[in-house]
C-alpha cells in the first residue's frame, strides 16, 4: 500500500512512517518545508495547496497534522492555531480526494478531547461530544473531515506514550529528578496508549473497513495517582510532591490546566476491540517496560 502521511514529522507520524516502511508499505511523507527526500511532498495546508501529483498516486492518506496542544501559553492566537491547523489540513486533503480515485482510505487525526471532562464514568465511541475548548477543537476537526468523499476513520487519540516525545518525555526529566507528583487530586482518569500499539493500530485500521471515531487509547486507562506512582516506581524515584500548578498555570494560563491536566476520561477501545486488534502493551507496566 502506498500512504501519503500528514504531520510526518511529528512523534506518531515519524514512527508511524518508519512502522509502515518496515511493513513493506510505501510511504510519501506531506512536509511543509524544502523537499529534501524523494519520499517527501510539498503542501501548504494554509493555502489548500499539495504538489502534484497531490493524492492522486496513493492508496491512503493519514492526515495527523495539527499545532502541538502544549506549544505554548494558550493566548487567544495560540488557541485559534490550534484549531486552525487541524481543520485547515485536513479540508486540504478532503478536497483533493475523489470517490472515483485510487485513494480510497482516509484516516484523520482526532482526540479523545472530544469527550470532555467525564469523570469515573467509561465512555466509548457512542458518548455525545462534551464542553469546552478542546471538545469543540475535536468536533471541528471531525466535521471537516466528514466533507471526505471516501471512506473515513477518525483517530480519537489519548496520551500516547514514548521517550522521545509528547507529554511523557517534557515530564521525564522531572520524574527522574524525584520531583514527579501526581496532579490535583490524582482521581482524575488518564486514558493512554503506547506509541508501538498506536503505529500498529493505524497500521490495522488501514487494512480495515471501520469508518467513523475509533478511540486509540488501551484498554486499561489508571488514575492520574496510579499513573504517577508506576512512572515513579519505573524510575525506581519517589513521587512524593504534586505537581505545582501555580507555576503551570502562569506558564500555560488558567484554562490549559482547566482543560488538559485536572479534567479525566476513562475511556475504552471498543471498536478496535470488536474488530480484533490486539495490544502488544495493554497495561501500563508493560507500556513502561518496553520504554526501558
Amino acid at each position: 500500500m502506498r500512504v501519503a502521511i500528514g504531520g510526518s514529522n511529528g512523534l506518531i507520524g515519524t514512527a508511524l512512517s518508519r512502522h509502515l516502511v518496515r511493513s513493506g508499505h510505501e510511504v510519501v511523507r506531506l512536509v511543509r518545508g524544502e523537499v529534501s527526500s524523494s519520499d517527501q511532498r510539498h503542501w501548504d495546508p494554509d493555502a489548500g495547496r499539495i504538489d502534484s501529483p497531490g493524492l492522486d498516486d496513493v492508496d491512503a492518506v493519514v492526515n495527523l497534522a495539527g499545532a502541538p496542544i502544549a506549544g505554548g501559553r494558550w493566548t487567544r492566537e495560540r488557541k485559534a492555531e490550534i484549531r486552525r491547523s487541524r481543520t485547515t489540513s485536513t479540508l486540504t486533503i478532503v478536497t483533493q480526494l475523489s470517490p472515483d480515485g485510487r485513494c480510497q482510505r482516509l484516516l484523520n487525526g482526532s482526540a479523545i478531547g472530544y469527550y470532555g471532562d467525564t469523570g469515573a464514568d467509561i465512555v466509548d465511541e457512542t458518548m455525545p461530544g462534551g464542553r469546552g475548548f478542546l471538545a469543540g477543537v475535536v468536533a471541528d476537526w471531525e466535521a471537516a473531515a466528514d466533507h471526505s468523499p471516501v471512506p473515513t476513520t477518525v483517530l480519537r487519540t489519548g496520551h500516547v506514550l514514548a521517550r522521545e516525545g509528547g507529554e511523557l518525555a517534557i515530564q521525564w526529566p522531572l520524574f527522574a529528578l524525584g520531583l514527579g507528583g501526581k496532579t490535583g487530586s490524582g482521581h482524575q482518569f488518564m486514558s493512554w496508549i503506547s506509541l508501538t500499539d498506536h503505529v500498529r493500530a493505524v497500521e490495522f485500521l488501514l487494512g480495515s473497513d471501520l469508518t467513523g471515531p475509533v478511540n486509540l487509547v488501551a484498554p486499561n486507562p489508571v488514575s492520574n495517582a496510579e499513573f504517577t506512582r508506576a512512572f515513579g516506581a519505573h524510575l525506581n524515584r519517589p513521587t512524593p510532591l504534586p505537581l505545582p500548578l501555580t507555576g503551570v498555570r502562569l506558564l500555560f494560563g488558567r484554562e490549559f490546566v482547566n482543560e488538559i491536566l485536572l479534567p479525566g476520561q476513562r475511556v475504552r477501545p471498543a471498536r478496535l476491540l470488536d474488530a480484533g486488534f490486539e495490544f502488544r502493551q495493554p497495561t501500563l507496566a508493560q507500556a513502561f517496560a518496553a520504554l526501558g
